[in-house]
């Protein structure tokens, strides 16, 4: 059955998003550490032409298409953990996906590796501090909705789920534009013009602490691109003393009713070694609170890279 970008929970199954790493992947990859083991390199000198990877390119050709052409989210099944170290499987991460796209900056210092997972710090305005450093639940959004130049897609790999929660979500940004458009379509307008974003300190010390960008808007090709980030829009609001107009308030108060609408999204369990992949724009994610394990190396832990082909490989792109 053919899956449409515009899926529910019902219209989709697990063999729709999940990618097996077969054998002969598997084989390539334990020759590439191999190599690595007896010659270290550093993780961003790594290059997949350097190494025999004939069926991980036929792999995450695969990933490709169910990320382009399928429900635009996929889950690669998935690295062995016990045969390896995290700095091992990070590096192995980093592989794969290079043969997807270019790996770019998370930040504006250059930082091309983020790692997802709880510091305690707390949520502020103008801060700096991301929701993916916390344990808060996190809403819908699109990765860098706050800047110029968002990745094409999202990777996050699994070194450790949390004790509990920390459940990742997925709602196709297609299904969410219909069915505001089924029931408010009066406000549709509102969210095809620009809101404020907090940038999250991503920017120059002399530069505006906010973004202006609408929530939708069409591709080249018609189909709709989402700048999905709720907490991100108040937080901007706020940076610049604005009272959000009527208008405005009920836009965002739609969008999160759909948002919370279990059967217009799926729920995946993240198991050590599998790896999210998601097209960004086209593609709303998110994850519900969790309690960590009291032992520091049992915390939960995702690896994030952001991927994009067009411009340059910085944060500004």
């Amino acid at each position: 059955m053919a899956v449409t970008q515009a899926w529910t929970r019902d219209t989709i199954r697990p063999a729709d998003w999940t990618v097996p790493l077969p054998a002969p992947a598997l084989a390539e990859l334990r020759a590439v550490l191999s190599q690595l083991r007896r010659a270290p390199l550093p993780t961003f000198l790594l290059d997949p032409a350097d190494f025999a990877l004939d069926a991980c390119r036929a792999t995450m050709a695969e990933v490709r298409r169910v990320t382009r052409e399928g429900p635009m989210f996929a889950v690669l099944d998935r690295l062995p953990m016990a045969e390896m170290n995290r700095d091992e499987a990070i590096q192995l991460y980093w592989l794969l996906f290079c043969l997807l796209s270019r790996p770019v900056a998370q930040k504006l210092n250059g930082r091309m590796l983020f790692d997802v997972r709880d510091t305690g710090a707390k949520l502020k305005p103008g801060s700096g501090i991301r929701p993916t450093v916390t344990n808060v639940d996190l809403r819908f959004h699109n990765d860098n909705s706050y800047n110029e130049a968002p990745p094409d897609y999202v990777c996050l790999l699994c070194l450790h789920p949390a004790r509990q929660g920390g459940i990742s979500q997925v709602m196709s940004v297609a299904t969410v534009h219909n069915a505001l458009q089924e029931r408010f379509p009066e406000l549709m307008d509102r969210l095809y013009r620009p809101f404020w974003y907090d940038r999250h300190a991503e920017h120059a010390p002399d530069e505006s602490t906010t973004f202006a960008a609408p929530i939708f808007e069409r591709a080249d090709d018609g189909a709709v691109k989402a700048r999905l980030a709720l907490s991100e829009i108040f937080a901007g609001h706020e940076l610049r003393g604005e009272r959000m107009d009527n208008p405005t308030a009920a836009a965002l108060a739609a969008v999160q009713s759909v948002f919370d609408r279990p059967e217009l999204r799926v729920e995946l369990d993240f198991a050590p070694g599998q790896i999210q992949y998601v097209n960004n724009r086209a593609t709303g994610h998110a994850r519900t609170e969790f309690v960590d394990h009291a032992e520091p190396e049992r915390k939960r832990h995702l690896v994030r890279l952001w991927l994009r082909d067009a411009g340059r490989r910085g944060y500004r792109g």
